[in-house]
């Protein structure tokens, strides 16, 4: 108690998680309560269900989603694999019942992060919150009719993500570029369940550098990436959306990076990867 008074204020690297639904502004005032109610009993099961205590998390309400700040103590691995697969099953769980399924955008990333009386802030959690409410996020949610997509940092694809691990696979990660208010950064999309997604079509262009000092097929003198990069501008998407739309069907992409791998993928039958459940097979 006495450290944590010592510490008030100061930033702590913690894991940040962002996680919005799809097309809140479509809900009504009497639906809303039971999103809201869905989307807490999907996350705060997960938790439970890969043994991690709801009071060691900072959880903060959002109206239609939740800021979340998961401290060191608790491996990164964890929520990027054994979480994000148990919040995926609950969300179907959930979709089964329902005419219009529950979509949750959720986007991860490690920083600093400062916690004050009223929650948490810092250049961390603004980049998480916009990585989730990206257009990239947005439109593979709604392209590919999924339930979950997943959108992780540059930084923490690299540290983390791309060692793999139980239930993380790299290779099921797309990379992206993204213009936001703040600059350009790198993401990394994916969809659980599902081989990694095509972001869209473009023709390939010279890798370029990156301001985390990469380049755009990753780190410094490694391997061009198999996954493809494309530039996003998610700059006036606040003022195109209103706060609740889901962006922009015709907006532009700028293209970079190689589609070689992932152009025109057609998958013959569903793919999905997680805990088994009594419940019958069911189609994404």
């Amino acid at each position: 108690m006495e450290h944590d008074a010592l510490d008030a204020g100061e930033a702590r690297y913690e894991l940040v998680i962002s996680v919005d639904a799809r097309r809140s502004g479509q809900y009504g005032d009497a639906d809303k309560p039971r999103m809201r109610a869905r989307i807490y009993r999907v996350l705060e099961s997960a938790f439970a269900q890969a043994g991690v205590g709801r009071d060691a998390v900072h959880m903060e309400d959002r109206g239609d989603g939740v800021l979340v700040s998961v401290p060191g103590r608790i491996a990164v691995t964890r929520l990027l694999g054994l979480w994000m697969v148990e919040v995926h099953e609950n969300l179907r769980e959930e979709n089964r019942s329902l005419l219009v399924p529950l979509g949750l955008r959720v986007a991860m990333h490690v920083g600093p992060v400062r916690h004050d009386s009223r929650g948490i802030s810092g250049r961390a959690v603004d980049l998480t919150c916009r990585l989730a409410d990206s257009s990239v996020a947005r439109q593979l949610l709604d392209r590919e009719q999924a339930d979950l997509v997943l959108a992780v940092s540059d930084s923490l694809y690299a540290d983390v993500v791309s060692a793999g691990g139980k239930f993380i696979e790299p290779a099921r990660f797309s990379r992206a570029r993204l213009a936001l208010k703040e600059g350009e950064v790198s993401a990394w999309f994916h969809l659980p369940g599902r081989p990694a997604p095509d972001i869209g079509p473009s023709a390939p262009a010279e890798p370029g550098p990156t301001a985390s000092g990469t380049t755009a097929s990753g780190p410094a003198g490694a391997p061009a990436a198999a996954a493809p990069e494309h530039v996003r501008d998610d700059r006036d998407d606040e003022e195109d959306e209103g706060g609740d739309g889901d962006g922009d069907a015709s907006a532009r992409y700028t293209a970079q990076g190689d589609l070689s791998v992932h152009q025109h993928n057609v998958y013959q039958q569903p793919v999905h990867i997680g805990r088994v459940t009594g419940a019958g097979p069911r189609k994404d």
